[in-house]
Formats: C-alpha cells, sequence, structure tokens
C-alpha cells in the first residue's frame, strides 16, 4: 500500500520591498505636496471656510470661491506686479547668460593670464552669502539715484548670478570636444562665430538650466525688492503678496495671501514643467562618460 505524501505549494511571500518603496514614494509625494495642496484649496475657500473651527479639510461647493483671484486683479492690480517681476527677472537672466557664456568660454578653453585666480575669485564670490551686500549695494543706489528704478534690482542680481552662470557653462564648455573647435576655425569661423553657431546650440541644456535657476532667484526675491522699490506701481510679486491687508486694519486676509501665493508660484511651475526635459539634460550632462 503506497502512501503519497501530501503536496507542498510554495507560499508567496509579500514583496515587502516593493511595498516599502512604494510606501516612501507616497509619503516623499504628499509631504512635498501637502502645503502646495493647502494653499490651493485655501485660496479657493469663503472666509467663513477658513475660519472654520474644526479645520474644513473638503470644503462643500457652497464654501467654494474665486473671489480671492478676482480680488487680486480688481482691487490689488497683481497684473502690475507680475508685469514687473517679469521684466527684472527676464532681463537679468538673459544679461547673465549673454555675459557669462563668452566669460565661462575664454576661461575654459582660451589662454587668460591669471585664470586659476580668477577662478578662485569667481568661486568666492558664489560662496559669499549676497545678504551681506546689502548695506553696500543700498548706498550705491543712493548715489547713483537708482531708486524706484528697475536697474537697481537687474543689476543686483545679473551680479549675483553671474558666477554661477560661469561655473555651470565652463563645466560645460570643457566636457565638449575640441576636435569641433578645430573643424571651425579651419573652415574661417572666428571665436565669436564658433561660440554663437556651434558651441552655444550644444550647450543647451546648460543654458536652460542657469536660466530657470537665475529666473527664479529674481522672481523670488524680496529684500531687495522691498528696499530699492518703494513706489507702488513698481514692486514685485514677493512684495506685493507680503503688503496684502484685509478689509480690517487687524485682519490676517488668508484667503487673498494663498491665492497670491498660487499666483506667483504658478510661471514658474510652468516654466520648469515646459523645460523639464532641458533641465534633466542639464542636471544629468556630464555624469556618464564613455
Amino acid at each position: 500500500m503506497t502512501t503519497h505524501s501530501p503536496t507542498t505549494h510554495p507560499t508567496r511571500s509579500l514583496p515587502w520591498m516593493r511595498i516599502l518603496l512604494w510606501t516612501a514614494v507616497g509619503f516623499t509625494v504628499l509631504f512635498s505636496l501637502g502645503p502646495v495642496l493647502w494653499q490651493v484649496l485655501t485660496s479657493i475657500k469663503t472666509n467663513d471656510a477658513i475660519t472654520q473651527t474644526p479645520v474644513v479639510y473638503f470644503p462643500g461647493l457652497d464654501q467654494l470661491t474665486l473671489d480671492h483671484y478676482l480680488d487680486l486683479f480688481r482691487r490689488n492690480r497683481f497684473y502690475i506686479y507680475m508685469g514687473n517681476s517679469a521684466l527684472v527677472s527676464v532681463v537679468s537672466t538673459v544679461l547673465c547668460l549673454g555675459l557669462g557664456s563668452p566669460a565661462a568660454y575664454a576661461l575654459a578653453r582660451l589662454r587668460v593670464p591669471g585664470k586659476q585666480i580668477l577662478l578662485a575669485l569667481v568661486l568666492v564670490v558664489t560662496l559669499f552669502p549676497y545678504i551681506l551686500l546689502f548695506l553696500g549695494l543700498l548706498e550705491l543706489v543712493r548715489l547713483l539715484g537708482w531708486a524706484n528704478n528697475y536697474l537697481a534690482l537687474i543689476v543686483p542680481y545679473t551680479a549675483i548670478n553671474l558666477p554661477l552662470t560661469i561655473l555651470v557653462m565652463r563645466s560645460f564648455f570643457q566636457q565638449l570636444p575640441r576636435d569641433l573647435e578645430d573643424s571651425a576655425k579651419v573652415d574661417g569661423y572666428n571665436t565669436l562665430q564658433m561660440l554663437q553657431q556651434i558651441l552655444l546650440p550644444m550647450t543647451l541644456p546648460a543654458l536652460v538650466t542657469t536660466g530657470i535657476l537665475t529666473f527664479i532667484f529674481a522672481w523670488n526675491e524680496y529684500l531687495f525688492a522691498l528696499t530699492f522699490m518703494t513706489r507702488e506701481s513698481m514692486k514685485t510679486i514677493p512684495v506685493a503678496a507680503a503688503q496684502l491687508g484685509g478689509t480690517t486694519l487687524f485682519e490676517v486676509p488668508y484667503g487673498p495671501l494663498a491665492a497670491a501665493t498660487v499666483v506667483g508660484t504658478l510661471p514658474l511651475v510652468l516654466l520648469v514643467l515646459f523645460f523639464q526635459r532641458r533641465i534633466v539634460q542639464g542636471l544629468t550632462a556630464g555624469s556618464v562618460k564613455g
């Protein structure tokens, strides 16, 4: 009489590593997007819903409104502040790229006397806290008569971001093969033509990445804009948002502040999403060789 041993089926173990991975990813996403989603939610809630106790996390349709956004543009003329921020940010970014790219190429490829000293100075300026320049810039703006002048913001923003632009672009120029430059010289290109027509198009990811970093700094900067621009029609978004007032002296305008935060952040989000591929290329270029 033969006996058959019971067949054992292999137990399927839970993929704990995959579960932990997705749990960590979900927690990171919620932790990062939580404040943003809360600001968006606050900006579309009525004042009663914002101040209600306990806190309303999921408001009903009767507790939603777009009045905070409408008041930004009707009562506070927020479009003027957006135009000021855009003007200062775009001009300073263009100046940084226009001045920093040739300087970076010169430090990367050309024989410049005292190159190592210049690179050390650029690095020191990059690491120097720009807030310590405030009193000196304030006196300089007063002497030049640049108060309530866009140059009072454009020039400091350009000077602060120029060293970073030079360092980033220099590293990209060093990664380009010299054969391209030799071939261009044989074809009759001078240095400026070779830089404009051949090298800069190849470093487009670096230009985009550096330009966006410069733009974000100029768009979000607060202290210089608060001090150098006292005229209401020349204020930038951070200053205008910080000075929003409520209907009474003792009221904190949570709804308008949240709406101003969303409106001020949305252009940066769209900019990063539009150039996402270029930014990734710029950040990862040079990490793998061969």
